[in-house]
């Protein structure tokens, strides 16, 4: 019997709805849609989430809450990843979650959220046998799974994400050449273990996972005259990212919004996003890039 369930995946820069009738393992979207909260702005760094961004929280979910409702979802979860789980007073926001919506609110680790990244993940990309770096960047966190088809072999969550970024180094607009080697410098120190599980597994190819790779992907089918769609994978290459990363750095902020695929809710984070793959390409030589645009809420939907 076909159940619907709501997933909310509650990210630092964005919430994503998901609304989905399940029979089984089985599932088949039927709705989603995204709100730019921004709950890590002004607060991320200091590891709390400010009054305005729980508002703005509470806005998003109360709307999800409505269509839930409207399309009679029997079971319904929210999840919290990096800036909340942070955040000294996440319980603030967790009990408004409980109080004022139908949404069961459950925060999860940096590993939990790897896993479910997964796990959603391979719902949609054939990972080959000789296996992938699957890369997820947030806006609180970058999760890193390498995996093949049938089991992850290394996962890891840094606290690295574009939100942290952007507070941290890019200050200027366009960004400046010494901010793009600053972001580059600190992320190469960060993920240290990363490279090393890298030269371990030696995965050929690199998944990105929706977010700023989708984005990446609109943009290159556009400019390239490839059919764009919402399909679960979507196009992409090594040589096009090296291309569009060079002209968005170069470019303001109003300036990137003219570019055909971009949209607002990616237009400030992209560019720090770009500099994190960019030090992935430095260090390590992938056969090829695709994009999975399912990602942690595919996943938990695998869970219920």
């Amino acid at each position: 019997m076909n159940e619907r369930i709501a997933i909310v995946d509650m990210g630092t820069n964005t919430f994503l709805l998901l609304i989905a009738e399940k029979n089984g393992r089985e599932f088949n979207s039927i709705y989603q849609d995204r709100i730019a909260t921004k709950i890590g702005k002004g607060g991320i760094n200091g590891g709390f989430i400010t009054e305005e961004a729980i508002d703005r929280a509470m806005a998003a979910l109360k709307q999800f809450d409505l269509k839930a409702k409207e399309m009679h979802v029997t079971k319904a979860a929210a999840i919290g990843t990096s800036a909340i789980r942070n955040a000294s007073n996440r319980q603030t926001l967790i009990t408004r979650i409980q109080s004022e919506t139908l949404f069961q609110s459950k925060v999860i680790s940096g590993e939990e959220e790897a896993h479910l990244i997964y796990q959603g993940v391979r719902q949609a990309v054939n990972i080959p046998d000789s296996k992938a770096l699957i890369v997820d960047i947030g806006g609180g966190s970058v999760e890193f799974i390498i995996a093949d088809a049938h089991q992850a072999f290394w996962k890891h969550s840094f606290e690295i994400g574009g939100q942290r970024l952007m507070e941290r180094f890019h200050h200027h607009d366009p960004i400046l050449p010494e901010e793009i080697q600053n972001i580059q410098h600190y992320v190469n120190e960060k993920l240290e273990s990363l490279f090393e599980a890298l030269a371990k597994w030696k995965p050929e190819v690199l998944i990105g996972v929706s977010g700023s790779f989708d984005t990446l992907s609109e943009i290159y089918c556009k400019e390239n005259s490839v059919p764009y769609s919402n399909a679960p994978e979507t196009p992409l290459t090594i040589q096009a990212f090296q291309s569009i990363s060079q002209r968005l750095y170069s470019k303001t902020r109003e300036e990137r919004m003219q570019i055909p695929g971009m949209i607002e809710l990616r237009v400030d984070m992209i560019v720090v996003g770009c500099c994190l793959i960019q030090c992935l390409l430095d260090r390590y030589s992938f056969a090829r890039v695709t994009v999975s645009t399912y990602s942690l809420k595919e996943g938990v939907l695998t869970t219920l």
